[in-house]
């Protein structure tokens, strides 16, 4: 039979273009769902500030009247301008185990690409990188994290199949945390804090994020230290004031380290969180009725043994001199007073040794995989 691809038109599509991956995953032990009304948010062009400078149609694949398939077609055109690339990015992804629903879907941003000039396509990839990205291609039976992407296994197969080709790859490594702080990080820090002059700022309120302006000076400062990194879309300030509105307030402040110099210049930020994993499989993805109260429960009573390691931003003149144990020799204490069992690093570009280097001093496991895909077309 043939597939009918669909573009989402009306928000009933909508609807159903993003509870399909809920459906397909229902039953799996290892996928997190996403909160929906984050990704009705995500997908509606006077809601998500990325439409000042992206373009996008969403499409869901039917074969014998079932639904089988999903994809999101975007052209990123401040990224495509930054790194002088007609590129069109497919994301949200899903399909049955049918290499004629996922050809069908992957033809479709192919063509709509091309009618906008676009010379390739890449992904799985969001609007900007502050979306999920990357195909899972190892750690199929290792728990997803809120901030991933998980998919079956035969997925990366359709995709060589296809013709795709790895355009990039992330890891993401398992990090054991140590009784106490390790030596090295704190004889590192202490070096680091008399050689530059730097010192630890902890945040005690939102109302002092409010006051003072630093949620600004985190974004500006995660802007600069990623622009070098694959594929990256500098934020926008409507962005900025979005993430800062509505994501700084709900973070667990004794879990956010900044570091800065003498001047109180902000050269250093990490931020991490208890991980909503097993929150958002209790809530099935949904705030209402009882999903807001799973999700609280793990960010201020009782929290899981996880912890996520959401960003780490050095300034790019401070990288490489040590700023990292400055973080984790603050950060460390934190996570054994909340009894945390491990953390986990979410996707890191495979290529960047300045990041993975910053692990050596704990117990490490690389665990997970994942790749971009490109094709010209």
């Amino acid at each position: 039979m043939a597939i009918e691809i669909k573009q989402v038109t009306t928000r009933r599509e909508l609807k159903r273009f993003i509870r399909l991956n809920y459906e397909m995953y229902k039953d799996n032990a290892f996928a997190v769902p996403d909160l929906y009304e984050d990704m009705l948010k995500t997908f509606s062009r006077d809601k998500n500030p990325a439409f000042e400078f992206c373009e996008a149609d969403y499409f869901l694949a039917y074969k014998e009247g079932r639904l089988v398939g999903r994809v999101a077609a975007i052209i990123n055109r401040r990224a495509n301008a930054t790194w002088q690339k007609q590129t069109v990015r497919f994301g949200w992804i899903d399909f049955v185990d049918d290499e004629d629903v996922s050809r069908a879907l992957i033809d479709t941003v192919a063509a709509w690409g091309r009618e906008r000039g676009m010379t390739e396509m890449e992904g799985p990839l969001g609007f900007t990188d502050m979306d999920a990205e990357g195909m899972l291609t190892e750690g199929f039976d290792q728990l997803s994290t809120m901030a991933t992407i998980y998919n079956y296994p035969y997925y990366p197969q359709h995709m060589e199949r296809l013709g795709l080709t790895k355009a990039m790859d992330w890891i993401e490594m398992k990090l054991m945390v140590p009784p106490q702080v390790p030596d090295k990080y704190v004889r590192i820090a202490e070096i680091v804090k008399q050689k530059y002059n730097l010192h630890v700022h902890k945040l005690k309120s939102v109302r002092e994020i409010k006051r003072t302006g630093i949620g600004q000076r985190i974004f500006d400062l995660i802007n600069e230290s990623y622009a070098p990194l694959f594929g990256y879309s500098q934020m926008t300030q409507a962005q900025i004031a979005q993430y800062v509105k509505e994501y700084l307030p709900i973070l667990d402040l004794s879990l956010v380290t900044l570091i800065e110099n003498e001047q109180d210049e902000l050269v250093g930020v990490g931020i991490s969180m208890a991980s909503l994993s097993t929150a958002l499989q209790r809530a099935k993805g949904k705030m209402f009725p009882l999903g807001w109260w799973h999700l609280a429960k793990a960010l201020y009573w009782k929290k899981p043994p996880i912890v996520d390691l959401l960003l780490v931003a050095v300034k790019p003149e401070y990288q490489n001199k040590g700023v990292n144990a400055l973080l984790f020799t603050d950060l460390i204490p934190q996570y054994i007073r909340h009894k945390f069992v491990w953390a986990e690093t979410n996707p890191e570009l495979e290529v960047n040794d300045k990041v993975q280097s910053q692990w050596q001093y704990l117990e490490n496991y690389l665990h997970k995989r994942r790749r971009c895909y490109r094709k010209d077309i």
